[in-house]
């Protein structure tokens, strides 16, 4: 069975492109090297440099794992937090029912 091509839109490879050289700029603030980085996460060198240059093809858990290791797991929780446009997508949808007439 073949795989499935991934196609990932310009405006989001940049997005995982910054995300990466973010994790990257954190581990190199932190003196770590990337052996060091890739032993405690329990991944390969190879990932941790795929997951510093942005690819999509790294799993989520990965991304995490580094995250942990570089004492910024808790910035994940910050992912999609202030929904801003599905709120106002939700306050559209809400009916307010009528009231009976008073007597």
């Amino acid at each position: 069975m073949a795989k499935k091509k991934i196609v990932i839109l310009p405006k989001t490879k940049r997005i995982l492109n910054e995300l990466g050289a973010n994790i990257k700029l954190a581990r190199l603030r932190r003196k770590l090297s990337a052996e060091q980085v890739a032993e405690r996460a329990g991944i390969s060198r190879p990932t941790l440099f795929a997951i510093e240059k942005g690819a999509p093809t790294v799993s989520i858990g990965s991304y995490l794992l580094v995250l942990q290791v570089l004492g910024l797991e808790k910035d994940f929780l910050l992912i999609a937090r202030d929904d801003e446009l599905g709120r106002k997508l939700q306050d559209a949808q809400i009916i307010t029912k009528e009231r009976a007439p008073k007597k």
